[in-house]
């Protein structure tokens, strides 16, 4: 839009010679929030940094329309010569710019036309301007007047006449093009330059008295532990310095999980401007093909008995169903199992979404996995407004139920099949065998024939079989890859009318490329786990799409919001996404029981640890629902980066670019390892070609003079070319288990081997080369999944997060080491990750204190004085309120952040211990850690969707927080019976240490109600250990502190 100043009031009469100022117009521009506003060159823009400039807005001068209101007389040429000079910035000063061609041409035009017909009110083409101004030779001005405010009505005379008023005010003409500029009026009307995310900061009302109670609790902590060093309990030195210790560290430890939320913030994707920019019909795209750049979406899976076919079927019908071009995605799954059964249900699932995927663009179905729509507890027709809604629907959840008894019914399909099979293999042994002796058959003649596992085709599956044999077991097989759904064709092709299915007139039925992918494994070789897979899965996927960007899932999540793929995108295309290495999304989780006993949400991290790091240098990547730039994942640094130097990091300054080196060349000396280039990528030609191809197909749109690094419109347009033979056996060579021999794959290159997490530490390498992250938190969610809500699950899976954080602290990982290029406060979140479970060595410790105070009738201090009061109260007010401002603008719940607190000492006291010590035993001993896979739900029990919850299923993890609970339940106990029957109580002692025992047991809570099962029904090894530990402990405790004096019986009063 456009603005003019108010014009001149000017008198009726078409003959007069007034000179006429020329009206000025004002470019505008959108902003972030969508509002319109016009700019000029004295008003000033807050662009950030690299892209601020004075180029952003000019002012141009265009003439405006004659209206019955607007009569301006003719002008002389020397009038008109002062005004050729357009008002803006001097780049525009040249004849070449369009705005002061387009001025220049309007006002020659209009010369002309008085020169040519006298006073004919300025205009250029006599005859349009004649029937244009029809209204005033009739003298209908009067009509045109509002009849109160009689002011003319631009709006009427612009219907009446079929008047043309431009853009804003700017008068253009029908046939108007300049030939020496090349615009026209379209180009005027092209809408301005959005950019495709912006940041919304938190309200400064909730973030800035966030950071002041964070500094003032970091004086009175450490007044507090000053006063504590000061006044020590001379009565009880053991008690106090094992106190002090652990609450200095206490201290230490908050400070790391504190300081990098001082400055969250909040971010918001454009889709719309994403569509007008890359979806859109323009100069540079004329046919309006899709200009987004191609995306691979890897899922992983391992055991399909611990992760059910059906929960990854449903994952891949999610994906097959994304809105984005078809033919720019291309989805992986990866079987390092190499299980039949997962084969078969993969080419159902595929087979079932030739109907389903066009079902959900036909009527726009969100979720668009099958199982999660139909399970949805509201209405299914709202919004719906296509009269064969219903009957699709019904007709499709009939075939999806059909499906899952196909799949359901897979294992005793294959097993029938494999014993036919091997039993026609033995009828021919037996044959042959007859056949050599003359038709007989010897009796003590043994016929021993392999039980295979038998494909559907008649051959042998060549991955893992049911009886395990040589070259088919777990561990050891041949690579396998399957292209089940072919490249999609590059324009859409439509459905149409089928009878006794669905009618998808008009609805692209295309699916994606599909490919199912199980690596080559051999006994002798190490295979990395998760992140062997992972890269495998890369080298295939670069031969066979090599999408820019990779979408990572696990099989148990979802596509929740079939627009994720792009608000990812929007990101990455923005200006400055050049140096983004991955969008990570929050992990949200269904099927989890409605008190979240367990804190599996974990909304205090996704919602607020993660949120608070995108203020910095970005999210830890944390396994699934992440968005890669595969050229990051290559071990590239960034286009540009920063370094940070100076205690705190205060000082930036630009990074300098890195000279490549050739292989046989030494690392330069002095620079961290980390910005070295990688090199040794394998022996894959084809594969080393597509580095750079994903390089540029993975830049922004070079739309904007702003944009850094950008690639041309229109670059991505190109059809894929079709799979042959030769990119087949070249993505089969590089998924061989050999082929990572001698290369920098798992240490420089891709997903980083050595830790059981591997997630934290690939995003840490990406991080310190200097890459950014994004975190992308949609109004909808992006992707959900499943949780163990089993105490047992839930804490294996604690324990072995926990234990890669141990690995990293004891690697050349840890944050420690960290380059320059890493910000001060994201190499503080770094070392948190590696330091938090050594707190539950003092959490454990600090658990038994309240236990220890009441057995021995001390207390941590020398008495409950004024001082020690108020500095707790201090503490404990000032973490209450900086927890409220943080559910504040963190948007999570109280009971959401009480449930994770709960949970923090649960896990510490169990999860996080075990971790320590399995942690230091590989480091000291070298015992390698054991992984366990964490079993998926499928909710088979249809009763009651939370009967995992009740499940007792005993492991060791238990043993030191039901100690804890007994400990200081039989201490509450004896605490209270010394201070009634002592001849001088001492109630402060008792009650200072029955407070923290309380304060114990309530985190203790939900860990208690997890042994009792249903409804109380406590398992009996759950009473055999407790017994033994309340026995132990008594009898241990009168060893230490032996009752003292005699009793005597005086009037049957017993004294001690």
């Amino acid at each position: 839009m456009a603005s003019s100043s108010n014009p001149r009031r000017q008198s009726s009469s078409l003959g007069g010679e007034s000179d006429r100022p020329p009206q000025s117009v004002k470019f505008a521009r959108r902003t972030s929030s969508g509002r319109v506003v016009s700019l000029s060159r004295d008003d000033e823009i807050d662009l950030p940094g690299d892209y601020s400039t004075q180029n952003d807005y000019i002012n141009y001068t265009v003439m405006m329309p004659p209206t019955p209101d607007n009569q301006p007389g003719g002008s002389s040429a020397a009038n008109d010569s002062s005004g050729d000079k357009p008002d803006g910035p001097t780049m525009y000063h040249t004849p070449s710019s369009r705005f002061h061609s387009e001025s220049q041409r309007v006002r020659i035009g209009r010369q002309g036309g008085d020169e040519d017909g006298g006073s004919g009110g300025g205009g250029g083409d006599a005859g349009k301007l004649d029937r244009r101004m029809s209204v005033l030779k009739n003298n209908n001005k009067s009509m045109l007047l509002r009849s109160q405010t009689q002011d003319f009505d631009h709006n009427r005379w612009l219907f009446e006449t079929k008047g043309k008023y431009g853009i804003g005010n700017a008068y253009w003409q029908d046939d108007s093009f300049d030939h020496e500029t090349g615009m026209s009026m379209q180009d005027f009307m092209d809408k301005p330059w959005k950019p495709l995310t912006r940041k919304v900061h938190v309200p400064a009302g909730v973030l800035s008295p966030y950071r002041v109670l964070i500094v003032f609790r970091m004086i009175a902590l450490a007044l507090f532990l000053a006063w504590r060093v000061r006044n020590p309990n001379r009565d009880a030195m053991w008690l106090w310095g094992i106190s002090i210790v652990c609450e200095i560290w206490f201290a230490f430890s908050w400070l790391l999980d504190i300081l990098p939320k001082f400055n969250p913030i909040n971010r918001a994707a454009d889709l719309a401007a994403l569509k007008d920019k890359f979806d859109t019909q323009s100069p540079s795209n004329p046919t309006g093909r899709s200009d987004l750049p191609g995306v691979d979406v890897f899922i992983s899976t391992a055991d399909p008995e611990k992760e059910p076919p059906l929960v990854t079927a449903n994952t891949i019908l999610s994906i097959l169903a994304v809105d984005y071009p078809v033919e720019k995605l291309s989805i992986y799954i990866s079987d390092d199992g190499g299980a039949i059964l997962t084969f078969e249900a993969m080419a159902e699932a595929v087979k079932f979404a030739e109907v389903w995927v066009p079902f959900c663009r036909k009527h726009n179905i969100e979720p668009r996995n099958p199982d999660s729509y139909f399970n949805q507890k509201t209405d299914p027709t709202k919004n719906k407004k296509q009269p064969d809604f219903v009957k699709d629907r019904r007709w499709i959840k009939r075939e999806y139920d059909e499906f899952k008894v196909r799949i359901n019914g897979l294992p005793e399909v294959i097993r029938k099949r494999c014993q036919m099979y091997n039993k026609n293999e033995e009828m021919q042994e037996k044959k042959l065998i007859q056949e050599k002796n003359s038709g007989v058959l010897p009796p003590d003649h043994k016929i021993e024939v392999t039980k295979a596992t038998w494909m559907a085709d008649g051959t042998h599956w060549p991955g893992t079989w049911f009886n395990p044999a040589p070259d088919h077991a777990k561990g050891d097989h041949a690579g396998i890859l399957q292209i089940m759904s072919k490249v999609p064709e590059n324009d859409p092709v439509m459905g149409g009318p089928d009878e006794g299915r669905l009618d998808f007139t008009g609805i692209d039925i295309r699916l994606p490329m599909f490919a199912y992918v199980s690596r080559e494994k051999r006994k002798c070789y190490d295979h990395n786990k998760k992140a062997g897979a992972m890269n495998a899965l890369v080298r295939a996927s670069a031969i066979l799409s090599n999408g820019p960007f990779i979408l990572n899932l696990d099989c148990d999540h979802y596509i929740y919001n079939s627009q994720a793929i792009r608000e990812g995108m929007c990101y990455m295309m923005d200006r400055g996404g050049d140096r983004i290495c991955y969008i990570q999304f929050p992990q949200r989780f269904e099927g989890i029981d409605p008190s979240d006993r367990y804190a599996n949400h974990n909304t205090v991290f996704f919602d607020g640890n993660m949120r608070a790091l995108d203020g910095l240098q970005g999210p830890v990547y944390v396994g699934t629902g992440c968005m890669f730039r595969r050229y990051a994942l290559y071990g590239f640094p960034p286009p540009r980066a920063n370094e940070y130097s100076g205690v705190f990091g205060q000082n930036k300054a630009p990074a300098k670019n890195i000279r490549p080196r050739s292989e046989e060349e030494e690392p330069l000396t002095g620079i961290h390892p980390d910005l070295d280039l990688p090199k040794k990528f394998g022996n894959s030609t084809m594969f080393t070609d597509s580095i750079a191809v994903a390089e540029f197909q993975g830049r922004p749109l070079a739309d904007h003079f702003t944009v850094k690094n950008g690639r041309p419109p229109g670059a991505l347009l190109i059809p894929r070319p079709p799979l042959d033979a030769p990119t087949a056996a070249e993505a089969i060579a590089v998924i061989s288990c050999w082929y990572e021999d001698n290369t920098e794959w798992g240490d420089r290159v891709g997903w980083i081997y050595g830790s059981v997490t591997e997630d934290v530490v690939t995003g840490y390498r990406m991080h310190n080369r200097g890459w950014r992250s994004v975190y992308c938190i949609t109004k909808r969610d992006a992707f959900r999944g499943t949780a163990p809500i089993n105490l047992t699950d839930r804490l294996h899976q604690v324990l072995r997060w926990a234990t890669g954080s141990v690995e990293i602290f004891f690697s050349k990982n840890n944050a420690f080491l960290a380059t320059s290029r890493l910000k001060f406060l994201q190499r503080i979140a770094y070392l948190n990750v590696g330091i938090y479970p050594f707190t539950s060595i003092f959490l454990v410790v600090y658990c038994f204190l309240p236990a220890l105070s009441l057995f021995s009738g001390q207390f941590i201090v020398q008495s409950l004085d004024i001082a020690f009061l108020l500095y707790l109260l201090i503490i404990t007010l000032t973490l209450v309120f900086i927890s409220l401002l943080e559910v504040k603008w963190s948007g999570i719940g109280l009971e959401e952040w009480w449930r994770n607190e709960q949970f923090w000492v649960i896990g510490g006291s169990s999860a996080h211990l075990a971790a320590v010590l399995q942690g230091l035993l590989k480091v000291i001993a070298g015992i390698e850690i054991s992984f366990t896979l964490t079993s998926k739900s499928s909710n088979e029990d249809e009763d009651d969707i939370y009967a995992d919850l009740y499940v007792v299923k005993w492991t060791s993890l238990f043993i030191v927080p039901l100690m804890i609970i007994i400990v200081n339940l039989v201490a509450l106990v004896i605490g209270f019976a010394r201070t009634v029957y002592s001849i001088i109580p001492e109630w402060s002692k008792l009650f200072g240490g029955a407070f923290f025992s309380f304060w114990v047991l309530a985190h203790m809570y939900p860990f208690a109600k997890g042994l009792m099962g249903r409804k109380g029904r406590v398992p009996t090894i759950i009473y055999v250990w407790s017994g033994l530990i309340s026995i132990t402990v008594s009898l241990l405790w009168i060893v230490i502190s032996p009752p003292q004096g005699n009793i005597k019986n005086d009037g049957g009063e017993f004294k001690f």
